[in-house]
Formats: C-alpha cells, structure tokens, sequence
C-alpha cells in the first residue's frame, strides 16, 4: 500500500503546475551563480542541504526528549531547542530548494509534499514556541509532538526522494565499482585527441579522458548530478563542463566547481605504458 502510494505520487501530474511555478520562482530568486554553488554545497563537494538539516532535526528530536520530564529546567531546554530548530530551519529550506529546482518531474512532485510537510510543521512548531512562552506547556508539547509526527512523514519522503529515486545522491560512483583492478588498455594515445574529451568504454564503463600533450588525464563519464555524457561537454578553465545542467568538475582532481551538482566526480590512476594509456579500479 505505502509503495503504490508513492508510486503514485511520483505519478501525480496534477501538481507540476504548482511545481513549475515555484521552480520558477525559486530560479528567478537565486540567480547569482556564486549563490546556487554556495546553497548546492559546491564549496565542500558534497550537497549542503542533508547538513544544514541536522540542526532542526536534532534540536527538535531533543525537544521531544525532554518533554516526557515534568521539571522547569528541562521544559525551559525544550523551549530553548525548539528555538533554536526553528532558526535553522530557513537555511536548511533555502539550500533544499535550490536543489529541488534542479531535479527531474517526477522527483519534483515528491519533493514539493517533502517541503510541504515540513512546512505544516515548523508551522506547528512556531505555535508550539508561542504557546510555551505564554505559558502554556502541556499545548505546548501537544503541538510539537504533532509537528515531529508530521516532520516524520516529511522525512520519510525526503529518504524516498535520495535512496530510491537517486536525487542528490553522485550517479557517477556506482561506475567505479565496476572498473577493473588491474591496469587495463583504453586505447593508444594517439587515437586520444589533443586537447578534446574523449570517452572510451573500459570494462563495463564509460571513462572520460582528457589528453594534453604526453599527459592524460581520467574521470568517469557519467556526471555525478544526473548522469549526464561529460564527453559530449565543453572544457573551459581547466574544467570539463556537463553538457545537460552545467555542472563543472577540474579536469585534474574531479572537483566540482561550479553546480548544480554537490558531489566531486570520481577521478581514476591514469598511465602511458608504451604508448598505450591505460587505467583502473582507484
């Protein structure tokens, strides 16, 4: 019952319009790139938002900790937790939505019933804050409790949205797993244009390669975004750039450097064997 549902809301097209008109809205906001690369977590390779989350998340399960104590002291902690979670609940939000504005439909459909839900309760939340501090606790643990059962189902569908759907998850690393251990033949390095991506199939996977002079370098091929052909994009800067969202990673190390993308692309031992480039398993 729970998998056709979500089945059905990645299904659900009747809320793109809502979808695509804060898609919009979320793009027409966040224009600066320097912006979108600090939100989309480009500065530490891995996607900002799952961090800035941890401070609502833990302030409020804390909350709730000390809420089944009857002293002053732990409820005047409770009050104080939650807000403190309420703080950082607009940073956590920001950063989520801009990296929602990148995402595919249909993981945009599940993304928006992800905010709304956490939405209705930080909303329960704040109520919860006023009614403490108007002194009026056992309303005030009523209301958080509602507002940690319906941020609950949020993340629920906040893990639906990384681990079955792939959203903010690196689509390139399960590539690597499948590259040989041993030093494995790509081609001559003559047959490798100079100055140009190239890709080229070592076992099972596509590997993106970069040839200056004598020197080469190799990364997978699939952008670690949404998978998108990196051979097929432009290098500039140094960078090879995803031809599918713009996404930037450094030719020498993976780096991400400008997103949407949060996760560094996977970079592989390169060498030049008698001519021959060849690499493997890191």
């Amino acid at each position: 019952m729970l998998r056709q549902v979500l089945t059905r809301l990645e299904q659900a097209d009747a809320l793109d319009g809502a979808s695509d008109r804060l898609q919009a809205a979320v793009t027409a906001t966040v224009r600066p790139r320097t912006l979108r690369d600090l939100l989309h977590g480009t500065w530490i390779g891995h996607p900002l938002h799952p961090v800035l989350v941890q401070v609502p998340v833990g302030a409020f399960l804390s909350a709730a900790v000390l809420d089944l104590g009857r002293s002053r002291s732990t409820g005047r902690a409770a009050t104080a937790l939650i807000g403190a979670g309420l703080a950082g609940v607009a940073p956590a939000v920001i950063a989520g939505l801009v990296d929602w504005s990148e995402m595919t439909r249909d993981r945009r459909r599940v993304g928006l019933v992800h905010a709304a839900a956490n939405t209705i309760a930080a909303g329960l939340y704040a109520t919860s804050l006023v009614a403490r501090l108007a002194g009026r606790v056992t309303r005030g643990k009523a209301l958080a409790y509602a507002g940690l059962s319906v941020a609950g189902a949020g993340a629920f569908l906040g893990g639906h949205l990384s681990y079955a759907q792939g959203a903010g998850i690196s689509h390139a690393a399960p590539e690597v797993t499948r590259l040989p251990d041993d030093w494995t033949v790509a081609g001559s390095l003559a047959s490798f244009p100079d100055g140009k991506p190239a890709a080229r199939r070592v076992g099972d996977t596509a590997v993106l390669f970069f040839r200056q002079g004598d020197r080469v370098t190799a990364m997978i091929e699939r952008c670690s975004h949404e998978g998108g052909p990196l051979s097929e994009g432009e290098v500039a800067d140094g960078c090879v750039v995803c031809p599918w969202h713009g996404s930037a990673f450094r030719l020498t190390d993976g780096a991400v450097m400008h997103g949407p993308a949060g996760n560094d692309q996977p970079v592989l031992p390169v060498r030049v064997r008698d001519g021959m480039v060849e690499v493997r398993h890191p």
